[in-house]
Parts: structure tokens; sequence; C-alpha cells
């Protein structure tokens, strides 16, 4: 069922309860006040009647036809005295009359009462008129009156009460559709989009209300998700290129090496060529690999880890690049610093950093890695002495698929993926990474960890240098 149908329903249904027990309340209140009105009536004119016998007895008392009935009865329920209309029969029922000689009654002594005769009804109070006498006086007054009165309103309200959840449904109809119909213009706009997405944004109306607010929410989802859209169309884009060009080397060199007349010299050539590229191929499979779970959730595996150690073991496994170059890897740590991280991840991270410092690192330079803890946090920073990242290059530093040398970076086998798998990883962690310019030359990059590190020994790491 609709939801403007079902505010309408509801509506009503709403209304018309609200309408038949504020009717029903006026109703009882409404027959209160006018029984009440007429109880005052007979009291009064009781009184008068019995000062009428006080002074002049029973035949004083005024018995026309034309006035309103009047009846005596003993305390035997004999009638002693009764106006023509009402005739011998006593008005008091034998229990109400006990209940008034015992005086089992509340108030003032009196009992009211109200008989229906046929289509009239008549209003009764009886008291006593002289207990010594043992004569009880009963008046009473016609309620068509008040009952046309109470008719009145009851068929007012049966009348009225319906035709007021009718206009409240015809209210709740109009004011619904008004309100939702912002809704159901961002649901057409919504299947437009989703057919053909122009990179319009959903309309916004001017009520500055919650269906408003519902609609800023969605159009800053939509450009988010276009964003990633437009992230994702690039990263494919980029690693269809990345893989374009190992597998096109590949193909090409096992056609050369499948060719008649090759020798021996030629086809180890061939074979070292293709499995260069078939590793170029496992790293690029590994990086998008590692930025594929990064978007999702399991990429971290945390654990207590020493970083120092990690940052030494960084140092020794780039150690043999470097001595090839006459390059220096060393660490600057405390000697025990342990905090809750991935350390693997960690050290694939530095890995990434390290082998970017030793790829452009002069001969007879040096990388450092250093771990420094702040409050909270922890600080792991590679350095080198090369020429330092491009100018242009440090805002884009750790896009994917981005490169300071394109052309060097291919040459060497890089994707430019490392970096940006290094801030993926600092990311996880919950931490940040930058890249910069040392004053006196080279490059720095500093991994940045929320993290809180303890068991700290400041004494000297147990390699102060790798090389």
């Amino acid at each position: 069922m609709p939801l403007r149908v079902r505010l309408t329903l509801g509506f009503m249904l709403g209304v018309f309860l609200l309408v038949a027990v504020v009717g029903l309340g006026f109703v009882l209140q409404l027959r209160t006040s006018l029984y009440a009105t007429l109880d005052v009536g007979l009291a009064s004119r009781a009184a008068t009647l019995t000062e009428q016998y006080a002074t002049g007895g029973l035949g004083a008392l005024r018995t026309f036809r034309d006035e309103e009935p009047v009846q005596v009865i003993g305390t035997d329920g004999r009638v002693v005295l009764a106006s023509p209309d009402l005739g011998p029969r006593p008005v008091l029922d034998r229990p109400t009359l006990d209940d008034l000689v015992a005086g089992r009654v509340e108030g003032d002594g009196s009992s009211v009462f109200t008989v229906d005769q046929h289509d009239d009804g008549t209003r009764y109070r009886a008291a006593w008129l002289s207990r010594a006498a043992g004569l009880i006086l009963v008046v009473g007054t016609g309620t068509d009156i008040a009952d046309t009165a109470d008719e009145h309103v009851e068929v007012g309200l049966l009348i009225g009460g319906p035709i007021a959840a009718l206009l409240a449904g015809i209210g709740a109809w109009w004011l619904s559709g008004a309100a939702l119909r912002p809704v159901e213009r961002m649901r057409r706009q919504s299947a437009e989009l989703a057919e053909h997405d122009d990179g319009t944004h959903l309309a916004v109306p001017a009520t500055r209300d919650e269906i408003a607010a519902l609609a800023t929410t969605l159009n800053a989802l939509l450009d988010r998700q276009r964003q990633a859209l437009e992230r994702e169309r690039g990263f494919v884009a980029d690693a269809s290129h990345e893989l374009r060009t190992p597998l096109a080397t590949l193909r090409a060199e096992l056609e050369l090496a499948g060719r008649p007349g090759r020798d021996r010299a030629d086809l180890a050539d061939a074979v070292a060529s293709a499995a260069t590229e078939t590793e170029r191929l496992i790293r690029l499979a590994e990086d998008l690999l590692t930025l594929a779970r990064a978007d999702g959730d399991g990429l971290l595996r945390v654990r207590p880890a020493d970083l120092t150690r990690v940052a030494a073991e960084t140092a020794r496994a780039a150690a043999a690049v470097g001595d090839a170059r006459d390059v220096d890897v060393v660490v600057d740590a405390p000697r025990h610093l342990e905090a809750d991280v991935d350390p693997d991840r960690l050290r694939q991270a530095l890995d990434n950093l390290v082998a970017n410092a030793l790829r452009h690192s002069p001969e007879h330079g040096r990388v450092t890695v250093a771990v420094v803890r702040h409050d909270g946090a922890v600080s792991l920073t590679v350095a080198d002495e090369g020429p330092g990242f491009p100018t242009d290059f440090l805002p884009h530093a750790f896009e994917r698929f981005r490169r300071a040398d394109s052309a060097r970076a291919r040459s060497d086998g890089g994707s430019g993926l490392g970096l940006a798998i290094v801030e993926t990883i600092a990311v996880a962690h919950g931490g940040s990474v930058r890249a910069e310019n040392r004053p006196d030359g080279g490059a720095l990059v500093t991994i940045d960890l929320p993290v809180a590190a303890d068991r700290t020994d400041t004494g000297p790491a147990p390699v102060g240098g790798v090389q």
C-alpha cells in the first residue's frame, strides 16, 4: 500500500477515534449537567411543598393536573396524596423506599431517580415530608428538554464525526502529497541517473526540512560514489596499461624463442627476459592484490611487534642491493620499541620506501631508517641522499600509478604503486604518510602511526648500521 494512502487512512482513523472519545465525554458531561439542573429545580420545588405542608398540612399541597407530578407516600408504600397524572400506584419502588426509610441514602437524605414512560421520561426526587407522620414526598419533572438536547448532540456527533474524519482524510491526502512530492521527484531523478548518469544532482527542495537534508545527503553520497567510480576506472585503466607492457614483451620473447634457427644462447636470453617480465608481473599482481585487500577489511593482522626489529630486518634485507651500489643502509632506533601493529605490512611499507631510496641514491650514499616515539604515536622515516622528489610530484606522490620519472621507473621495473601501498598501509593503521625533500638534499618519507608504544629501551639499537 502506498505511503500516501497509509498516512491518509491512519489520519482519518485517528481523527474518527478522537471525535468519538471527545464526543462521548461531551455527551456524558452534558447529560450530567442537564440532570444536575433538573435536580436543583426538584429540590427547590420539594422545599416549597414541604413549607406548604408545615403550614397547612396535606390539604395545603397543590396537586393540580397542569403542574409537575407530586406524590406523598407512607412508609408502608401506600399512596396518601398524588397528582391526577400519577394515579394510585406509588412511583417510588419498594427497595428505594426501604433505603430511604432506613437512611441508606447518600447526600442530603433524598433519592433521585428517572423513570421512562413510553417515549417520555420523568426525573423524580424523593425525600422526607414528615418523619413524625411517616410521609415521603416525591416530586418530578419531565426530561424531554434534556433528552432532546442530548439527542441533538448525539445526532450531530454521528453525522459530524464521519464528515470531520473525511475532511481530515482529504487534508491528509493533500498534505502528504505535498510533503512526498519532492521524494517522488528524487525517486524519478534517481531512476534516470541509474540508467544514465549525466553528472547532475538531485533537486534539493527549498523547504529546509528533513526532505531537503535527505536530498543533500544523497547528493553527497552520489558525489562520493562518482569519485570512487572514477578512481576505480582509472585504476583499472592504469592496471591494464601496466599489465599490457610486460605481457607484450613476454609474448614477443616467447615468439622469438619459438622461431627456428635459434641457438642455445639466444634461447637462454629469451628465457631470462621472459623470467624478468614474469617477475615483474608477479610483483604487479601482488601490489594490486594488496590494494584490493585494503579496499576491504582483510588487510591487517595487528599484534604486538618490535618496531626496531622490523626496521632492522628491512635494513638487513636491503643490504645486498646497497652493497652492489656502495650505499649504506643504517638504522636509527631505540633498542626496543613495541607497539600493536601489523609487522608484515609495516615491513612491506618500509621495504618499498627503502627500495625507492636505494634506486635514487648516489654511490657512497646513505639510506637511514629511523624509528621515533612521540606522545601516543610512533614515526618511521626513510631518508636518502639522492636528488629528492620533483616539486610538482610531491602533491601526487601517493597516487596510484604515479611516477616521479616514468621512463626510469618503468625501466627499473617500477609500477607506480609502491608509495600508494605505503599510504594504504599507514591509513589502515589509522595513521598517515607524508613525503618531502630534506633541506640538505635527498628525499624523506615519514609514516606516522597513532599507536601507543610501550616497553621502550632507549639504549643503542642492536643494529647501529647495516651495510
